[in-house]
């Protein structure tokens, strides 16, 4: 391809999810917690989450979203050359999660690497796979997928976190389209000066597990609730913006939003801030909760599967993640879901 030549436009073929089978609700949770099941709609409108078995696994997880996704796309395994799995809660420190998903599916033309975004993961792996397959052809397919297991490193005693936070897996197959189809443009910002508000230490090289008892402290996630929201409202809506300015579309145009599940009551104030309605997103964190850079993509597959997003239609995905990093990208949408 010489350097005047124009970029091969990608697009998403295909998409699918899967969830773990139990289902926590408000009630059950509120026996641990301090706080009531209404106290827990009424701030941020999640009623129910989803709770891996002792016995699932992160790679358990994505390969199940990704056989959707292949499905939907008509691809086989072997027409994949890129694997990227968005987590912060894989099997094991290493190897990557992403090559256990190769070695599952049997995909052996496969690259693979896993991306550490959190939350903003799948937007951050779909611009890079969709990068990667634009400069090089050669590559053929990607395999994007976001899949957490936020809840086996929660403190269930703790409101701030056990209300949220969810498991399971979202994946996106990702190909050539028609050109000026597919992702016109993304947008990422970072404001670390609340970097401290949301994390997990133990088991970072500053807080090694070698050596040391379990300590709730540094070993189960923390988060700021009151930080994140004020995070997400300054910065997610400008780097939208930015987003539709790289792909010369006014923000008025886009037809559809799919967000970052967090918070049901956030997704609500930034769709009011930037002059749209409800109706042009699709949640599902009211009975899916927040499964991390997972839920995003489980909420795209869900709305694709139930025919919320249309060809033609202009579509955004954002999201926010801890650090704090945002995401957005913008897309001329290919794919015709089920209806």
């Amino acid at each position: 391809m010489s350097a005047s030549s124009p970029l091969p436009a990608i697009g998403i073929l295909g998409v699918g999810h899967h969830l773990p089978a139990t289902v926590q609700d408000n009630a059950s949770l509120c026996q641990t917690l301090p706080v009531t099941p209404e106290w827990i709609v009424e701030k941020t409108g999640i009623e129910q989450r989803r709770i891996a078995a002792p016995d699932d696994t992160a790679w358990g997880f994505s390969v199940a979203a990704a056989r959707e996704a292949l499905t939907m796309a008509g691809i086989a395994p072997e027409q994949l050359g890129l694997i990227v799995c968005c987590t912060f809660s894989g099997d094991y420190q290493f190897p990557p999660l992403s090559a256990k998903v190769q070695q599952q599916l049997g995909a052996p033309h496969a690259q693979i690497f896993d991306l550490q975004a959190n939350c903003s993961g799948f937007v951050a792996g779909l611009t890079v796979a969709s990068d990667r397959l634009r400069v090089d052809p050669s590559v053929g397919y990607a395999l994007v997928i976001g899949v957490e297991l936020c809840t086996r490193y929660i403190d269930r005693h703790d409101a701030s976190t056990a209300v949220y936070l969810s498991d399971g897996a979202g994946a996106a197959v990702l190909g050539p389209v028609a050109a000026g189809e597919g992702i016109m443009a993304s947008a990422f910002h970072t404001d670390s000066s609340n970097f401290e508000a949301v994390r997990l230490r133990g088991g970072g090289s500053a807080f090694p597990n070698n050596g040391r008892p379990f300590d709730a402290a540094v070993d189960l996630m923390e988060m700021n609730g009151i930080a994140t929201w004020k995070q997400a409202i300054t910065h997610l809506p400008p780097t939208i913006r930015r987003a539709c300015e790289k792909a010369q579309l006014p923000l008025s145009s886009i037809d559809f939003f799919v967000f970052h599940q967090a918070n049901l009551r956030l997704i609500e104030y930034l769709v009011r801030k930037m002059g749209f309605t409800m109706a042009q997103t699709f949640t599902n964190v009211a009975t899916v909760g927040n499964s991390g850079s997972a839920s995003l993509a489980i909420a795209l597959s869900e709305a694709v599967r139930g025919g919320h997003l249309r060809r033609g239609s202009r579509v955004v995905l954002a999201g926010v993640g801890a650090g704090f990093n945002f995401a957005a990208s913008v897309w001329h949408w290919t794919l015709e879901g089920e209806r």
